[in-house]
């Protein structure tokens, strides 16, 4: 069997939840409701819990088919899993949701716990006739009385969210649990690489299970991306398109506005100029869905004062590299000119990195503080002003986006041999005194290190991935 890398904590929390199973009385049943984005591992993270909790356990996955087909899929997972009473379903054949619900009450076992698995479940909420009622009343009459642990699981995160918001019936009767990407130290341990090379390794592949499963252990990230680029059938090239598919399958408007975003445009005028002058009525639309799927972050400087200057980036690193380097050379890579791409790549990639793993860098430190002088922060974002002329890499403070109080602000200068010398804490100082007039505290993150002082924190990345070592 392959090692199973990270995911301690998600295990432990299923492990709990199996646990106050066997331990509850009255009404037992536990559910978890588990979401993140398509590819990120929630089943094979699901299969490992299975295996380790050695329950009986039924494993059913939706796969957007009509309700019948559904069903019969169902039937189909039933006659493989390992519910003791299983052919008691079998021989029923219920032919609507609610009386297979009713069933599946019934073949679970009375005095030990088991495991029922719904994955993908946006697509029975989207093809199943009050799928959520049904659902709701099977659980408060049936499931919810037996020792079972439900984990309804789905790549759809605003669907999910839905599942469990007011007013919808499953309200409050699930336990939400989200599942992101692997974490730098993950990534690190997966891939035998060190500190440094883990970001970037974090920021190619988005911590997917899949593309990481790609990249040889101990190799640097020109030896990966020679090897996927002389794939078309990688998962770093095909991962990103199959992702989109079924996320985004007809909005055609929504995957223009994705690529203008992701050819590094960030404010609303130039995303609509990039994106081939459309209204904004209609981008603002492909945006809120955009940012409703958690595919593109919409974010406004933090400060003291009100900003109306937000801006747009890819929230998954993998995907805003792809878009980036690879999607526009998709045709160039299939007729084995892969050497091209990657000869642009490395054109572009101080730049590239140097943005993209901003983000990473202030989760880094969300993690990692309090630390020496630099106190614990509830928000870390970023500030910028309409014209650039001052931008803050990393803002710490009290709340977000208007913060009552400065925490502390900081740089990032995340390049090869070129350390954090006196002329970026000079330019450090300046942003500064054009943000606040208080003596906020000054910290930088630099892969080459620091080399003047005046500095109350310093990162560096093995500073940095520790923050991910902690869970």
């Amino acid at each position: 069997m392959t090692h199973f890398v990270g995911r301690k904590a998600e295990l432990r929390t299923l492990h709990g939840a199996l646990d106050r199973v066997r331990t509850s009385s009255g009404h037992p049943g536990q559910c978890i409701l588990m979401r993140g984005r398509r590819r990120i591992g929630k089943s094979s993270l699901v299969e490992e819990f299975l295996h380790q909790a050695g329950v009986p356990q039924l494993f059913f996955t939706a796969g957007g088919g009509s309700a019948e087909a559904e069903l019969a899929e169902l039937l189909d997972a039933a006659s493989v899993s390992t519910l003791p009473d299983r052919e008691l379903l079998l021989e029923a054949a219920p032919n609507n949701w609610n009386a297979a619900f009713r069933l599946l009450a019934q073949v679970l076992p009375d005095d030990s716990p088991s495991v029922l698995v719904i994955d993908e479940v946006p697509y029975l909420m989207d093809r199943v006739d009050a799928f959520e009622g049904t659902l709701q009343r099977a659980w408060d009459r049936h499931l919810s009385r037996k020792p079972v642990l439900l984990l309804l699981v789905g790549s759809d995160l605003s669907m999910m969210e839905a599942l469990n918001s007011y007013e919808r019936p499953f309200h409050q009767r699930g336990t939400e649990m989200v599942v992101g990407p692997l974490t730098p130290a993950d990534v690190a341990e997966m891939l035998d690489l060190d500190p440094a090379t883990a970001f970037d390794a974090a920021l190619l592949t988005g911590g997917l299970p899949l593309i990481c499963a790609e990249w040889r252990k101990g190799a640097d990230v020109w030896e990966f991306l020679d090897a996927s680029l002389s794939n078309p059938i990688s998962a770093l090239l095909v991962s990103a398109e199959r992702s989109l598919a079924a996320e985004f399958p007809t909005q055609a408007m929504a995957r223009e506005v994705l690529r203008a975003i992701g050819s590094g445009e960030r404010t609303f005028t130039n995303v609509a100029r990039a994106a081939g002058g459309i209204a904004h009525t209609t981008l603002s639309r492909a945006t809120d869905l955009l940012v409703d799927k958690r595919v593109v972050a919409a974010e406004l400087p933090i400060s003291t004062r009100p900003s109306k200057e937000r801006r747009y980036r890819i929230a998954d690193p993998c995907l805003r590299f792809w878009l980036a380097f690879l999607e526009p050379h998709m045709p160039e890579i299939e007729r084995m000119r892969g050497d091209l791409t990657l000869s642009r790549i490395k054109q572009g990639w101080t730049s590239w990195r140097g943005r993209a793993v901003e983000p990473l860098i202030r989760e880094s430190l969300a993690r990692l503080l309090p630390d020496g002088e630099l106190p614990a922060a509830p928000a870390v974002g970023g500030y910028w002003t309409r014209s650039n002329d001052v931008e803050i890499d990393i803002v710490g403070a009290d709340r977000e986006p208007v913060a009552k109080k400065l925490l502390f602000l900081g740089s990032v200068k995340w390049l090869e041999n070129s350390s954090f010398d006196a002329h970026d804490l000079a330019a450090l100082h300046k942003h500064r005194a054009a943000v606040t007039d208080d003596p906020v505290p000054l910290v930088a993150a630099s892969r080459a290190g620091v080399s003047c002082a005046g500095l109350q924190g310093a990162y560096g990345p093995e500073e940095l991935l520790g923050a991910w070592r902690r869970a």
